[in-house]
């Protein structure tokens, strides 16, 4: 045999021996109770005979709470003034007084602006002249008449030119007012681009005139809320220019005809603004509130579970979570009215729902009063036929 075939004899027979003296100290340590190895999937292992408990799963909750609901509808609207008008002149002429400042109030029947009128100031100087002989002519033929010196015809002529002369007085009065432009009603006058002077035309806009003491307010809703609109409801106005701050207007006036293209109402309410705080065209937000309810039971929207046959929510008992059918109302501002199913005070879960099962064991975290607002009126929008 050669001495490389004897090298190799020799390790095959101590990796035999290595091997023989593994496995033996292997079945010695199992035989003193030694750990198994882990059982393999379809293997023999041994199962235990109960199983571990099930662990509380972490949930975040709010309760049920019972306020205020107003059924109401929202809308955008524009102010316009009371009363507004602009300022044009009748005649041509050029301008000879300016009698306001600009910005200032001023009554009605005030003297604003005056143009040149001497030629209607003659005018109606003649027209007075030719009265006064129209009426002494008049008057002889009266006296001569009753004397029968004159016949009837000579009397109805004197008499019809006596009122050819006075309905051209009233004429010329006519042309010499329209040379005085004076306020319609009380109200603040605009900023005036004229001055003393300036020749303007007729119909030539001169200077506009606002009412604000009171205000009205056009705004347009859905025809849905036609059933349930009517004058004299109140409503609540905001505006960005005045934030926080919240005026009351009253519902004048509905138009009778509904807009085909936007199946919406125009609505006319007025506000009163004698402090002069709001102005016209500015944008306001308009809330009609058509109705105010007094505990009702509101919760988080992420409280609510939708399902086929009715929604419901997850009341914490007992560390348990209780599947609650619940009947919903209105919606509004994150929040949900609850007309059956639940009570003031009730514990119901706003996040984690979905690995929950009826009756799982649960833990809440945090303070229990995820999406919970602070106390105050909550406001609902009315839906259609509401």
């Amino acid at each position: 045999m050669s001495s490389s075939n004897k090298r190799f004899l020799v390790l095959a027979l101590a990796l035999a021996g290595l091997l023989g003296l593994g496995y033996f100290a292997y079945t010695s340590f199992r035989g003193a109770g030694g750990p198994t190895l882990p059982a393999m999937p379809g293997g023999s292992a041994a199962k235990s005979d109960t199983a571990p408990p099930a662990q509380a799963l972490p949930v975040e909750t709010a309760r049920v709470r019972a306020a205020a609901l107003a059924l109401d509808a929202s809308a955008v609207g524009s102010l316009r003034s009371n009363e507004s008008v602009v300022m044009r002149p009748e005649t041509a002429g050029r301008i000879a007084s300016i009698n306001f400042q600009d910005g200032v109030a001023v009554g009605k029947g005030s003297l604003l602006l005056v143009l040149d009128a001497a030629t209607q100031a003659a005018e109606l100087d003649q027209a007075r002249a030719n009265l006064g002989l129209a009426r002494s002519n008049f008057q002889r033929t009266a006296d001569l008449f009753e004397k029968k010196f004159i016949s009837q015809q000579a009397l109805d002529n004197a008499q019809a030119a006596l009122k050819v002369q006075e309905a051209a007085l009233a004429l010329a009065q006519a042309r010499f007012d329209k040379m005085r432009l004076l306020a319609p009603f009380s109200g603040i006058v605009g900023i005036r681009n004229i001055s003393v002077g300036d020749y303007v035309k007729e119909g030539q806009e001169l200077i506009n005139i606002e009412d604000i003491n009171t205000l009205k307010i056009d705004f347009r809703l859905p025809e849905a809320y036609l059933a349930q609109l009517k004058p004299g409801q109140r409503l609540e106005v905001s505006s960005d220019a005045l934030p926080g701050e919240v005026f009351t207007a009253v519902l004048d006036a509905i138009n009778p005809l509904v807009e085909a293209g936007g199946r919406a109402i125009s609505l006319r309410a007025h506000l009163p603004n004698r402090e002069g705080r709001l102005r016209p065209g500015m944008f306001v937000r308009v809330r009609l509130i058509f109705e105010q309810r007094n505990q009702v039971l509101l919760i988080p929207e992420q409280a609510v579970v939708p399902d086929s046959k009715a929604p419901y929510v997850y009341r914490v008992i007992d560390g348990r979570a209780k599947r609650t059918p619940i009947r919903t109302g209105l919606r509004r501002d994150a929040q949900v009215e609850v007309v059956e199913g639940l009570s003031a005070g009730d514990e119901v879960v706003t996040a984690g729902q979905i690995k929950l099962r009826d009756e799982a064991a649960v833990r809440v975290v945090g303070d229990g009063s995820a999406g919970t607002p602070p106390p105050a009126t909550a406001a609902a929008t009315a839906g259609p036929g509401k």
